[in-house]
């Protein structure tokens, strides 16, 4: 007889332990130890063998080629559509519309779909459905928790694609766990993975994510599964972004746009566009550079907010859309490299649109950004800049200057700021190359005038200052 036993399991790696500890021993998470029930002397899971090896060249590759699926940002992600026999992990934050992507998924999906809900009534989804336009006669639904109710509905029903939303939501009455709990998730995750590859079947799944925008549940679900996929964007914007973190059959580097509306979620084939409509010329701390989303170059605002303060503590520092890490970095190099001394100002940086820079080529958008807004002095409209900035305040020259440099033309602007190592350029644009933050700020128009100590007056910090003037005196 199997008995039971409380056990405190790893959200983020899984280890059991009998006792709660801040700190899991063998993933050293903080807080990641929850409570379960264990069951002793369960049956052994008998899995079917895939039979026996075969020469690579032998097997068949035809089988895993993608179906499109009807949305073109979401093909573009996925390098041309879903495979079969594939599983594919959807996460994002509460009410960014995973549901409704795909929702709209299986309303353009050719053949015959099932969209398992467990967590919404079948009456909320048919609303939604009429709202979208998705009430299809081959989309069957199904408000099931029950693993087992789950793969009886997909016996009989027969589909060609599955969407499950939630997999923190659906329980299997035979492991010992809460619906959500660390043995459900995996147990689950793991009996579905097995019958999508069994059925040759393409799955779906939706993952709760946590607080700092991860995935819940333990690690081992983004490890099972093909694909996994990030919902991003902000829910009092329109903007939302669908990038791929992890892909078994194409890039993960590709990006998607969508602009959330009354009628569905509409793929933005024109990113730029959107993202410089209400963009206002000839304003202070606002640089624009054309970054590079996998094979998609995009243009996009930077913006540079300073404010002197006066008071005892620490200035504040905000970055949004860009990591804080790197605004440090770049602040430390203006003041050492470039002699802008922003120590005595609160700095916040933004990123227009909700959109999130990573890559190194924004440093100089960001730079000039800042000390645009610190001598309130704008850029010129027609500028765009990029470049990689080192910790010697040289510029260092980023992939694919030419693409970028195409969509801003495109775009309208008709000279672009780059360094000095950079390809040649393209048609309609006229390149200014720079090898250090120093010369950029000069080829822009950022000129100061300079005070005894080789710093510029009006950057220089209070302690300069009082030593210009001590100096005077004497």
């Amino acid at each position: 007889m199997a008995k039971a036993r409380l056990v405190y399991r790893c959200t983020e790696c899984g280890t059991a332990t009998p006792k709660w500890a801040g700190r899991c021993t063998t993933c050293e998470a903080w807080n990641s130890l929850v409570e379960e029930t264990e069951t002793r002397g369960a049956p052994q899971l008998h899995l079917p063998s895939a039979g026996p090896a075969t020469r690579i060249g032998d097997i068949d590759s035809s089988f895993a080629q993608p179906h499109p699926t009807g949305i073109d940002e979401l093909d573009r992600v996925l390098g041309g559509g879903l495979v079969p026999g594939s599983v594919t992990l959807l996460g994002g934050e509460p009410g960014i519309g995973k549901s409704t992507l795909l929702l709209q998924l299986l309303a353009k999906w050719p053949h015959r779909t099932l969209y398992i809900s467990a967590e919404e009534s079948a009456q909320q989804v048919r609303l939604r459905a009429e709202r979208l336009s998705a009430v299809q006669p081959e989309l069957w639904l199904l408000p099931e928790t029950s693993l087992p109710h789950i793969l009886s509905a997909i016996d009989t029903v027969k589909p060609d694609l599955v969407v499950v939303d939630s997999i923190q939501a659906i329980a299997d009455p035979a492991l010992p766990s809460a619906p959500g709990g660390v043995v459900q998730v995996r147990g689950c995750a793991h009996r579905l993975v097995a019958e999508a590859k069994r059925r040759g079947l393409p799955i779906v799944m939706v993952g709760h994510v946590t607080k700092d925008g991860g995935l819940a549940g333990p690690r081992v679900l983004e490890h099972v599964v093909d694909t996994v996929l990030s919902f991003e964007g902000d829910r009092h914007h329109a903007l939302r972004l669908l990038r791929a973190t992890k892909h078994r059959f194409g890039p993960t580097n590709e990006l998607g746009v969508f602009e959330m509306t009354a009628n569905g979620l509409i793929g933005v084939p024109d990113a730029s566009t959107l993202f410089l409509t209400d963009r206002r010329a000839g304003v202070a701390g606002s640089a624009i550079t054309p970054s590079l989303e996998g094979q998609r170059p995009l243009l996009v605002e930077v913006q540079a907010l300073t404010n002197k303060t006066n008071s005892g503590v620490p200035p504040r520092r905000s970055a949004q859309g860009l990591d804080a890490g790197r605004l440090a970095l770049l602040l430390a190099v203006l003041e050492r490299r470039a002699d802008v001394v922003l120590g005595a100002h609160e700095v916040f940086a933004s990123v227009v649109g909700g959109v999130r820079l990573t890559e190194p080529g924004a440093d100089l958008a960001l730079c000039l950004a800042l000390v645009s807004a610190l001598l309130d002095q704008p850029l010129p409209a027609d500028v765009v800049v990029f470049g990689e900035v080192g910790l010697a305040g040289e510029l260092r020259q980023v992939a694919h200057a030419s693409r970028r440099l195409a969509e801003a033309a495109r775009m309208g602007f008709t000279r672009a700021i780059v360094p000095a190592s950079s390809a040649n350029g393209v048609e309609g644009i006229s390149l200014t190359r720079v090898a250090t933050v120093h010369e950029a700020l000069l080829a822009v128009g950022l000129r100061t005038v300079s005070c005894g100590a080789g710093r510029h007056e009006s950057v220089a910090s209070s302690d300069h200052k009082q030593h210009a003037r001590r100096a005077s005196r004497q």
